[in-house]
């Protein structure tokens, strides 16, 4: 008989239970038809993946960004490195031309060009004033600091006592005593006695021309003029009064000068009072004796003492100062007084600096005081007058016509000194600091600053003793560095064979200004 599956399935189960137990025989049918099919392990949820791939991204930019930070970091140090390498590696020095320079050793002691040309580079060291009031510790000798108070901001001006002690303002006042000094070449009338306004030259104008009129062409030219310009002592042509002539001459079409022509421009730059400009010309006058102290090697201790205590407060190269002016020093009396002027002078393309013309231009009309800055000592106290006046310090503006106030020139101290901005008492020791040239923006010596405009108020009652340091520098750096060098070879060749280098001074070369 032929079974059919069922049957043949339902046969297997029941032989199944008759070999088992009973109860293990219907388990096993139960799970044989209920047993599910096997299944294969679940995948791990989609979130888990797609963190573990974020997580992975952000290692890899935080990685990047790690990297990034640390090579900027490294290519840093590489220049910091390379700027001080180049800025003060003491491998070598390069001069100019390219060719390295070894250090010098400390104990040679011979004096070489390139001392001048490396002394200062390109920027002039300018203290900070901060602001009027400021008080500042400034270290001038090795066992004491001073303090140094800013007066004024236009200009720079610096106020610092005690710079001098009692005995080296007595040992200044005698030196100059034992040298001798000298009237100045600029006075005023005395008192009861009017003041001439015929001009110095006995001679007209025609003949002024006829003079200038080399070739007697009946023409002036500029030539002609600069051939008769070089005197220095301002008693002609002063250089006011060729700027002025130069401008008329300038400004004619044919670039020279008629009778007629100059006769106007001539008697224009000799009259007193308003300029063609409308700018005020006020004559310069002063009354007091003066002298003048070499510093350099020879002079007395005192003196060099203060030159060393000049370079520590303008904190300046000692070459410029070692070649500027010797210590002028002034004496004051009853009645004596400085009328407001700039010490130095604006700088023109027909001008050169009297202190750097070794290596001027040998076509300058004139030449003319370049100071970069001032520094005044008080020898004495003064019982009454005496001062130092600014006239326009800190002053919003400036402008000439400002100084003429109810028909009275401002710069007339000996009329006007108790309208000054700024007075200073003298005080034995004390110290008066100013700039008289702006900053070029690049570091160097610029403009006139015409805020340094200053005078001396008359003595009413006692002796005034005071000394003027100029530091010289000449606007143009390259000319500086020219004179520099031609007086480290002018010294070189004087010296020979000379073992101890002696600093070739100012008035070596030059005469008193």
């Amino acid at each position: 008989m032929k079974r059919s599956p069922a049957d043949r399935c339902l046969l297997s189960h029941l032989s199944l239970s008759l070999s088992l137990p009973q109860g293990a025989a219907w388990r096993a049918l139960c799970s044989s038809r209920r047993r599910p099919p096997p299944r294969r392990p679940a995948p791990p949820p989609r979130s888990s993946r797609m963190q573990v791939q974020r997580s992975s991204v952000c290692s890899r930019a935080y990685f990047v960004v790690v990297m990034v930070f640390f090579h900027v970091y490294i290519l840093n140090v590489i220049g910091l490195l390379l700027y001080v390498h180049y800025n003060n590696g003491p491998a070598e020095l390069v001069r100019d031309g390219g060719a390295p320079l070894t250090p010098r050793d400390p104990a040679d002691t011979e004096p070489h060009e390139e001392d001048y040309s490396h002394a200062h580079g390109s920027r002039l060291p300018r203290v900070e004033g901060i602001r009027v009031g400021h008080v500042q510790q400034v270290s001038l000798m090795p066992d004491r600091t001073h303090e140094m108070r800013t007066l004024s901001l236009k200009p720079l001006l610096f106020e610092i006592p005690d710079f001098l002690s009692e005995e080296e303002c007595r040992v200044v006042v005698q030196l100059a005593q034992l040298k001798g000094l000298m009237e100045s070449q600029r006075t005023a009338p005395g008192r009861g006695q009017e003041e001439s306004n015929q001009p110095l030259l006995s001679i007209s104008t025609e003949e002024v021309f006829s003079l200038l009129d080399l070739n007697q062409d009946g023409l002036l030219q500029k030539q002609e003029i600069a051939s008769h310009s070089r005197s220095r002592d301002g008693t002609w042509l002063n250089p006011d009064n060729l700027r002025q002539i130069l401008s008329g001459l300038d400004a004619h079409p044919t670039g020279m000068l008629t009778l007629e022509d100059f006769r106007h421009v001539y008697d224009q730059s000799q009259r007193p009072g308003q300029q063609r400009s409308g700018k005020l010309r006020s004559q310069f006058k002063q009354r007091n004796k003066h002298t003048w102290l070499h510093q350099g090697p020879g002079s007395h201790h005192v003196l060099q003492t203060l030159r060393t205590r000049l370079i520590s407060l303008t904190r300046l190269p000692s070459s410029l100062v070692e070649l500027s002016e010797p210590l002028q020093v002034i004496r004051y009396e009853h009645g004596d007084f400085g009328d407001a002027h700039h010490d130095s002078s604006a700088s023109h393309s027909e001008s050169t600096c009297a202190h750097s013309r070794l290596a001027g231009n040998t076509s300058a009309l004139t030449e003319v005081s370049c100071r970069y800055l001032t520094v005044l000592l008080y020898l004495s106290s003064v019982e009454e007058g005496g001062e130092s006046t600014f006239p326009v310090a800190d002053n919003r503006t400036y402008e000439e016509q400002a100084l003429l106030q109810d028909g009275v020139d401002l710069t007339d101290t000996q009329e006007t000194c108790s309208r000054g901005n700024i007075r200073i008492q003298p005080a034995a020791g004390t110290a008066l600091l100013w700039y008289n040239h702006l900053s070029d923006g690049r570091g160097w010596m610029g403009e006139l600053d015409e805020y340094s405009l200053h005078g001396d108020c008359p003595v009413r009652r006692g002796v005034k003793w005071t000394a003027n340091s100029w530091v010289n520098v000449d606007p143009d750096h390259q000319q500086q560095l020219r004179y520099q060098r031609l007086v480290a070879q002018r010294h070189r060749a004087k010296s020979g064979t000379e073992e101890h280098y002696q600093p070739l001074s100012h008035s070596d070369l030059h005469q008193d200004l």
